[in-house]
């Protein structure tokens, strides 16, 4: 990633455009060659998840529509929905301010979570008894 790219970026007005080969080959991704993306329900704003992209899978999901992540467990593309039909249809995409995270908003099939859940996100803290904080499960799995 070009520091100095993204830093005129910074200075650009609004509405300015650039080419997204220009952006994309500007990405800052890992040692491993990886990116993190929040991926967002575009409707509601919903956090559904986070999930890592290396370039292949940025691509693909740009060629595609459909979210692609790379599975760093399996070590392989993990095309979402693939299997359970729960797939996640690219409305925009955003990049932060230093090129080293992407923010992907999606229209969701079915449950985003592995565990059935509209969201990864389920488990949180009540911290209304300060001094006896607990983490609550905040949603069923879903039936779809």
């Amino acid at each position: 990633m070009s520091k100095a790219f993204f830093k005129h970026i910074e200075l650009s007005e609004k509405g300015s455009r650039y080419p997204a080969r220009d952006i994309i080959s500007q990405l800052s991704f890992n040692e491993k060659n990886l990116i993190p993306v929040i991926t967002q329900e575009a409707e509601t704003g919903q956090v559904l998840m986070m999930a890592w992209m290396n370039p292949e899978s940025l691509q693909y999901s740009l060629d595609s529509g459909l979210m692609t992540y790379w599975s760093r467990s399996r070590n392989t593309l993990w095309k979402k929905g693939e299997t359970s039909g729960h797939f996640q249809h690219i409305v925009s995409m955003q990049v932060d301010c230093d090129g080293d995270t992407l923010l992907f908003k999606v229209n969701q099939v079915g449950a985003a979570c592995h565990t059935g859940r509209k969201h990864c996100f389920y488990f949180s803290l009540d911290s209304s008894e300060p001094e006896n904080q607990t983490f609550v499960i905040a949603e069923n799995p879903s039936s779809s």
